[in-house]
């Protein structure tokens, strides 16, 4: 069974649903049974065309339930109406049900979880793996997000900030899981680019493709995780990067800085440099001082924190981190997305241990790897902290 296979057909046979005028839940449930359906039926009898096998058994399946919905009665002559059976047109409805899972009225966590839910047809559970939060809770989350929507119709025109939002999160998403979904990501704002003429959406295409670039460089053989700093950067695509600082120079010129604009010339700083101590450190500290300006987020003044100590020394990262915690104390505890910040004790550990102070660095380090977001990330923190506990006990 190529469960890659029905991953990729589930967005368009979700849109197709929707277009004959099922509600998103209903349709989204529908279409799980059919996959459930599928995986039960196509080993031993593949169907000539997926797709339309897969919209037939899923536009079935949500007639049965409607039908059997007595506040839908009335509707059922028109639902009875069901289309022939047939090929399925090869459209790719991908990117507009992005805009519907962006919901305006979605915190971007749920507009996240619905969309890998829905879109990436990752299970709840590894969803709320992603997400370090109970199975229940995210559960809980999507089926709010879904009933959020289920009235919206495609029609209607999307929101292109938190489509591009969503794009953004769903691309740091799919580093980590059981599915990458960071080329999908990139696809996606191709497409989007193509359609729509703004600097913002060149700049988050241009940071999806600088980062994108280091790929193969961020992982060692045994999965392990490799920090920026020790990358062998004659791995890293040299033709995204150009791609990318091209297609960030163009946004650039235009005068209309944004966010992710600011955000890619701080991933083209780091491309541009031939080794880690080559760095303009300076150069990328401006630049978040002009994402500081731009979002205010404690996380980006977190990861300045981190640039201030590479281009001033430890003393003055450190101080820049006890500034972001005089400012709001609260910020070193929740990130955007309500969440604890992993990355805080994991920065000040790094700026602690390059001030030559390793009891507490070793202890930020370990505390870091408590709260790590991925397996990867905490594997790697633990390690950092037994490194220094072992350099202690010299």
């Amino acid at each position: 069974m190529d469960e890659v296979l029905l991953r990729s057909l589930t967005p368009s046979v979700l849109t197709v649903l929707v277009r004959r005028g099922a509600d998103f839940a209903a349709a989204e449930d529908a279409v799980q049974d059919a996959l459930v359906e599928a995986l039960r039926v196509w080993a031993a009898d593949m169907p000539r065309d997926p797709k339309g096998w897969l919209v037939t058994v899923a536009w079935r399946k949500f007639l049965d339930q409607a039908r059997s919905d007595a506040a839908r009665r009335r509707r059922e002559d028109r639902l009875d109406e069901e289309p022939a059976p047939g090929p399925a047109p090869a459209v790719d409805d991908t990117l507009q049900l992005y805009f519907l899972c962006a919901h305006p009225s979605l915190t971007p966590a749920s507009a996240v979880a619905l969309t890998l839910r829905a879109v990436g047809g990752l299970t709840t559970h590894q969803i709320a793996q992603a997400y370090l939060v109970p199975e229940a809770t995210m559960a809980q989350r999507i089926s709010r997000a879904k009933r959020t929507v289920s009235g919206v119709r495609f029609e209607k025109p999307g929101d292109v900030a938190t489509v591009l939002r969503v794009l953004y999160l769903v691309f740091n998403e799919g580093y980590s899981g059981d599915v990458d979904l960071a080329a999908e990501a990139i696809r996606l704002t191709r497409q989007l680019a193509a359609r729509i003429d703004h600097p913002e959406v060149a700049g988050l295409l241009a940071l999806m493709l600088l980062h994108h670039a280091r790929r193969a460089a961020r992982t060692a053989p045994d999965g392990s995780l490799v920090p920026l700093a020790e990358q062998d950067r004659g791995r890293w695509d040299t033709a995204l990067i150009a791609e990318g600082v091209g297609i960030l120079q163009s946004a650039l010129a235009r005068d209309r800085l944004g966010e992710f604009q600011a955000q890619a010339a701080i991933a083209a700083l780091h491309a541009d440099a031939p080794t880690a101590e080559e760095t303009d450190w300076v150069q990328i500290v401006e630049w978040y001082d002009e994402l500081v300006r731009l979002t205010d987020s404690p996380v980006v003044r977190l990861n300045r924190a981190v640039a201030v100590g590479e281009a001033d020394g430890p003393r003055a990262g450190l101080a820049a981190l006890a500034e972001l915690d005089a400012a709001s104390p609260s910020s070193r505890l929740r990130s955007s997305r309500g969440y604890p910040i992993p990355r805080h004790a994991a920065v000040a550990a790094y700026l602690h241990e390059r001030d030559g102070d390793l009891a507490t660095a070793a202890r930020l380090y370990a505390e870091a790897a408590h709260k790590a977001p991925n397996l990867a990330e905490r594997d790697h923190l633990t390690r950092q902290a037994a490194r220094l506990n072992a350099r202690r006990g010299r």
